[in-house]
């Protein structure tokens, strides 16, 4: 399963505990049929590399929303998290744990919430695999709907939300060549390379009964604007890719996920998020498709998300609609290729069924924006 298809299906990326009066903190649970770990093996290999373990570690794992495998390791005196690819074949550059292992690793010192990391191990005699080990960030996920227990009032939601676009306007401020991140990615051009390789996706993975979105892609082509910078980027920014402290629940204590991070146009990064921001005007598909909370009073809306990023950035965009409009595009080909294997019967989950109504609702409102834009 690719993370993509993992994080649109999953109606619950972690195992949650809950108990009266308290805030729910995610934790792992029974480890999946097929997906056991060699536990001796990653103890015998963690103890070279982290002084004064004890004990033998109790293993949960962490039921999707990404496509590498997670597992907790919790030891008497140290709580872990390890990171290794699923088994089968890989395509090139996809699962790379060396990568993203060394992304957290350098950006620690710059960007405090990214996980602290132990070890990686590419030795695979060990397990099989290269995998990474880092310190678990103890916290609230905030998904679809947030814990009961929170009791989020209005204003609230609204700090917990601007506290997550801080996160995402200072990772975009982080100097990456002092980071020593000055290859993670090819820079500039990237507007036109996504462009482009999301336009030869979709071709691939056209079904009969889907738009062809042939206006969007000329209309995204045609106005590919120069990048507004090079920087940082996360790539796949959503509330369900932090975490929250339990004792202050608006904080933002970590960011998780960075197997998609590169160099590249901060609006871009922009755009991509708002196309999983539903608010309570959007139509019935999208509310019934929420992977956030995003819809509760208290939070912005995507127009006000656009405006408070470039009040606190300082960036204006001649072109917005743009970005918005590759974000839904962008999203519409994740949307196509997981359902091109539904069609096809590479896969048979039925959660997949529909998600071709999915292009078409995505469809419509890409060429509403374009509408509007010619109108400006």
């Amino acid at each position: 399963m690719s993370k993509h298809e993992s994080s649109l299906v999953a109606a619950s990326d972690h195992s949650k505990v809950a108990s009266p009066g308290r805030t729910v903190i995610d934790q792992g649970g029974p480890v999946r049929h097929g997906e056991e770990l060699d536990v001796a093996a990653v103890d015998r290999w963690l103890k070279t590399k982290l002084d004064g373990l004890i004990g033998q570690p109790k293993v949960t794992q962490y039921s999707g929303g990404a496509s590498n495998w997670t597992y907790r390791l919790e030891y008497p005196d140290q709580d872990l998290i390890l990171r290794r690819p699923p088994t089968g074949t890989k395509a090139a550059g996809a699962h790379d744990m060396a990568r993203e292992y060394h992304i957290q690793y350098q950006l620690k010192s710059v960007y405090p919430v990214v996980p602290s990391m132990v070890a990686l191990c590419q030795d695979q005699s060990v397990i099989g695999c290269d995998f990474y080990v880092m310190h678990r960030i103890a916290g609230i996920i905030p998904r679809a709907n947030l814990p009961r227990d929170l009791q989020f009032t209005a204003p609230r939601v609204r700090e917990l939300c601007l506290n997550m676009l801080d996160q995402l306007v200072a990772l975009h401020q982080v100097d990456y060549h002092h980071a020593g991140l000055e290859n993670l990615g090819k820079g500039e051009g990237y507007c036109k390379r996504q462009v482009e390789g999301w336009d030869a996706r979709y071709e691939k993975s056209l079904t009969w009964n889907v738009p062809s979105y042939r206006k969007v892609r000329a209309w995204l082509k045609a106005n590919t604007p120069s990048d507004s910078k090079t920087c940082i980027i996360h790539n796949d920014w959503r509330f369900d890719n932090v975490v929250l402290s339990a004792q202050h629940p608006t904080r933002v204590i970590g960011v998780l996920d960075w197997e998609m991070a590169t160099l590249g146009d901060p609006l871009m990064d922009l755009g991509s998020m708002l196309a999983y921001w539903v608010q309570p005007d959007d139509n019935f598909l999208f509310r019934a498709s929420r992977r956030q909370p995003t819809q509760l009073p208290g939070m912005l809306s995507r127009q006000e998300v656009i405006h408070y990023y470039q009040q606190k950035t300082g960036t204006t965009a001649e072109n917005w609609m743009f970005y918005e409009i590759f974000g839904l595009f962008r999203l519409a080909v994740i949307i196509q290729q997981i359902y091109y294997r539904y069609h096809h019967k590479q896969t048979r989950n039925p959660a997949f069924k529909h998600f071709w109504l999915m292009g078409h609702a995505l469809h419509r409102r890409c060429l509403r924006l374009i509408r509007q834009s010619a109108k400006v």
